[in-house]
């Protein structure tokens, strides 16, 4: 189908209807995801609970990975907004150690409140293809690179690790760690590695 057809009105413009109904979809499916596993959670229940039909539903999304996709992708555009142009550390202008430690307090912030989402996107090697992790591993070896790393390219995926959501799930469902306490070992790895 035309993307055209799908958003109406030509390409890159979305039809006020179709927006509300993205919109009510992607609430309930939010809702739907925070309240239980997302395995639990069919398309059925998410168009019943956005009170769209399924028809509506399955043009828009296929299935519920895409939809989690979807949200993710929004909380995640977010953090690349604020990596790009916000204020330092997060944002440039802050030394490399600063901010590879701000960068994975807002990832870890980002999990905390998002894992059931990420569990659903980022699992696996289907990590490594998201454009999110893309830019995630663009960003750690600008920094590695700019505080004189041997080999940025290495550094980077293993700086990336403890952030996959799993080992987040592992250590605050299995361990009882808290995500201040993650946040803060991260914060010490940022600068033994970085500095």
């Amino acid at each position: 189908m035309p993307t055209e057809d799908l958003l109406g009105g030509g390409p890159g413009r979305e039809r006020s209807d179709a927006a509300r109904n993205r919109a009510k979809i992607l609430k309930a499916a939010e809702e739907l995801f925070a309240a239980r596993p997302a395995a639990d959670v069919t398309m059925e229940d998410i168009a019943q609970a956005a009170g769209v039909g399924r028809a509506t539903l399955y043009r828009r999304y296929p299935d519920r990975s895409a939809i989690a996709v979807a949200l993710l992708d929004e909380h995640e555009r977010e953090l690349q907004e604020r990596l790009l142009t916000g204020p330092p550390p997060l944002g440039p202008g802050a030394p490399p150690a600063e901010r590879l430690a701000a960068f994975y307090a807002a990832m870890i912030d980002l999990l905390a409140r998002h894992a059931h989402l990420v569990l659903g996107t980022e699992v696996g090697h289907s990590r490594f293809t998201t454009g999110a992790y893309r830019l995630w591993r663009t960003h750690v070896r600008l920094l590695a690179g700019q505080a004189g790393a041997k080999d940025p390219d290495a550094l980077a995926d293993i700086l990336l690790a403890p952030l996959a959501p799993e080992v987040f799930l592992h250590q605050t469902g299995e361990l009882g760690l808290s995500a201040e306490r993650i946040t803060d070992a991260l914060s010490e790895q940022a600068r033994r590695a970085l500095s």
